[in-house]
């Protein structure tokens, strides 16, 4: 049956200015829908990779757990509906997941790992509406040049690693560290546009 949407409009559940740039870039109207944050996030949001996950499934799954927890607000507070969006971006490294840096040595860590070698940027994005949920997924293949402490040092003091997957936002500062990249700049961005405007038309969304 196709879906009928009531309203024009979606929630994005996601707390990042980028994601909300990236939408207002294409002209998708959006409301937002904070979870709580740690030390009293939701027990369904938590991001602790699973004993053997691959980077894949882990991003994916936090992702359909972002949408279907972002809907069950919708829900509870009896607000509109109309489809829920989220996403979840990570850095596979040698099969290992990287997520935020967790403190200013860390972030260092990341970065000198990431130097002069290539790195996978994963971002799963996930619709829900009325019991349907939809899921694309980005692959992008980065190559940082060589860098060097001063590099690093410089860019763990301007603060912007810290809530980042890899400890980079590549619209930043850390673009100057990027040599090729292979993939979807907004995916690594943290919402790849093609991917999300082919999952809203499968929701019937006007674009």
């Amino acid at each position: 049956m196709p879906i009928k949407l009531h309203n024009p409009r979606i929630y994005l559940a996601s707390r990042s200015p980028r994601r909300r740039e990236l939408l207002t870039q294409i002209g998708v109207p959006f409301d937002i829908i904070e979870f709580r944050e740690a030390p009293r996030a939701d027990i369904e949001l938590d991001e602790t990779p699973h004993a053997g996950e691959a980077p894949i499934d882990y991003v994916q799954r936090v992702a359909q757990a972002k949408a279907q927890h972002g809907w069950h607000i919708v829900d509870w507070r009896k607000l509109p509906h109309q489809p829920v969006l989220a996403a979840d971006t990570t850095l596979e490294f040698d099969g290992e997941i990287i997520g935020k840096p967790s403190s200013h040595e860390d972030a260092k860590h990341i970065l000198q790992r990431l130097s002069g070698q290539s790195h996978r940027v994963l971002t799963a994005i996930s619709v829900t509406y009325e019991g349907h949920i939809e899921s694309q997924l980005s692959l992008s293949e980065v190559r940082f040049s060589v860098l060097d402490e001063a590099e690093i040092q410089r860019y763990i003091a301007s603060g912007e690693p810290m809530d980042k997957a890899g400890a980079y936002g590549i619209q930043g500062s850390a673009a100057l560290f990027v040599e090729h990249l292979i993939g979807s700049y907004t995916g690594v961005m943290g919402l790849p546009l093609y991917e999300t405007g082919k999952l809203l038309k499968r929701f019937n969304f006007p674009l």
